[in-house]
């Protein structure tokens, strides 16, 4: 098996895990019989509407990280305007994420909800970027968007686990799961 296989299977297994799940289930709960409910979580694809949403708000950040990198003080105002677009495609993404979330169970449950929290962190890393770079502290900005690119990796991981290992994304159509 390998490592990080074996890192998928031990998050499922976890026990804190669980209480992540209990708790984001607790503080989510509002929203998840809605998020089930709407237009963020069909079959039309033929899969969850997620994955491809989380491309585009991950492409965001990650072109913002390129230009920050690479851009220089050029390409400042261009970084700032993707990490806010990435922030506000993540609102859909999140939305399709908890629909797909709320029809899962045991371990699926766990890794879905260490994923999630993944990427709760890395939203509120870049809502502070956006707010750091808006306040001229550019340098902070960068250096939250680089941190949330890093737990937005670990945290893609595993939603990719759920998706490709364990087809946590197909559906049937007309939206049930396949």
């Amino acid at each position: 098996m390998s490592q990080p296989l074996g890192f998928a299977r031990a998050v499922g297994k976890s026990q804190a895990a669980e209480k992540v799940a209990a708790a984001q289930e607790k503080l989510y709960r509002p929203i998840l019989d809605w998020a089930r409910q709407s237009p963020f979580h069909s079959g039309v694809l033929g899969h969850s509407v997620h994955p491809p949403l989380t491309d585009l708000t991950s492409g965001c950040w990650l072109s913002a990280t390129i230009l920050d990198l690479a851009g220089g003080p050029a390409a400042r105002s261009g970084a700032t305007l993707l990490v806010a677009t990435g922030l506000a495609a993540s609102v859909p993404t999140a939305i399709a994420g908890a629909g797909d979330w709320a029809d899962m169970t045991g371990d699926q449950r766990r890794i879905g909800a260490v994923h999630a929290l993944g990427t709760d962190i890395a939203v509120f890393a870049n809502i502070g970027s956006v707010i750091a770079r808006t306040r001229d502290r550019h340098g902070l900005g960068v250096l939250l968007s680089l941190g949330a690119n890093v737990v937005l990796a670990g945290s893609g991981f595993l939603g990719g686990h759920l998706a490709l290992n364990r087809g946590a994304a197909r559906r049937a159509p007309g939206g049930a799961k396949a």
